[in-house]
């Protein structure tokens, strides 16, 4: 089983740079972030003649998630469990898959709306490890994958790319992300990399490209189970290098 996940900064606007990805790539299942679009305008169309039918979680011009799939899958939560139920940000989609849970998110950046802004992105990770406790305890396989806005570590951003204060790489933030690690979650791209640079996401401003400025915070994380059937795990540096590009690669894992 091939699964990916990639935001794609506005799907509509990049619908063919994702085609054109489906084709050359073809996995089962790929996870999208930040479609910036509500579901009845999501190009689903688009790809549908390739197979792939699309569940999306949208909100008009903001956030949105979605999954292109070629294989049978069931939506089970549309929003993360245990969050106030007027919370309306687009940010999780959960499906299950055979016998794994599969789950597509887009974690707040918390660096706008100050404090306040901060904190919700700290609570949004404490329910997201409270979802993942709760599955892992069921002895569910899962996957957890997107955008987390999390750089676990030094080695996971170019040097000088974020000031200590970022949201991204607080101690608060990446204290979170390492308990939920510790549930017995297993970083797919490090569990094959363990060491050296590893980017996802350059940024459009100040030639990050160019001068290959990044951070890795496009993540995939495996249960167990999983994490010993993994055969692969690869961002797609290149299609950062496309035309009208999105921010953010593709990260793709393979399962036995």
């Amino acid at each position: 089983m091939k699964i990916a996940t990639w935001n794609v900064n506005s799907i509509r606007l990049r619908a063919p740079l994702v085609r054109r990805w489906l084709e050359r790539n073809a996995p089962d299942i790929l996870l999208l972030q930040e479609i910036k679009c509500i579901e009845e305008a999501f190009p689903g169309l688009d790809f549908a003649d390739l197979g792939y039918r699309a569940a999306v979680v949208g909100q008009k011009a903001y956030n949105g998630v979605a999954a292109l799939s070629r294989i049978p899958v069931e939506v089970t939560h549309r929003a993360l469990p245990g969050l106030p139920a007027e919370d309306v940000q687009a940010r999780y989609l959960e499906l299950a898959v055979g016998g794994i849970t599969v789950i597509g998110l887009y974690l707040p950046n918390g660096n706008s709306g100050g404090e306040t802004g901060f904190t919700y992105k700290l609570a949004w990770m404490d329910h997201l490890r409270a979802r993942a406790a709760a599955l892992l305890d069921a002895e569910r396989p899962v996957l957890i994958a997107g955008d987390f806005n999390v750089c676990p570590t030094e080695a996971d951003l170019a040097p000088g790319a974020l000031g200590p204060g970022d949201a991204l790489v607080r101690p608060e933030v990446r204290a979170r992300f390492r308990s939920l690690i510790w549930l017995g979650l297993t970083d797919a791209v490090r569990a094959l990399r363990p060491d050296g640079s590893i980017y996802t996401f350059w940024d459009y401003q100040a030639g990050a490209w160019d001068r290959d400025c990044g951070l890795r915070i496009d993540h995939m994380l495996l249960s167990a189970d999983l994490a010993e059937r993994l055969v692969s795990a690869v961002p797609d540096r290149a299609e950062r290098g496309e035309p009208q590009p999105s921010d953010h690669v593709p990260v793709m894992v393979e399962i036995a």
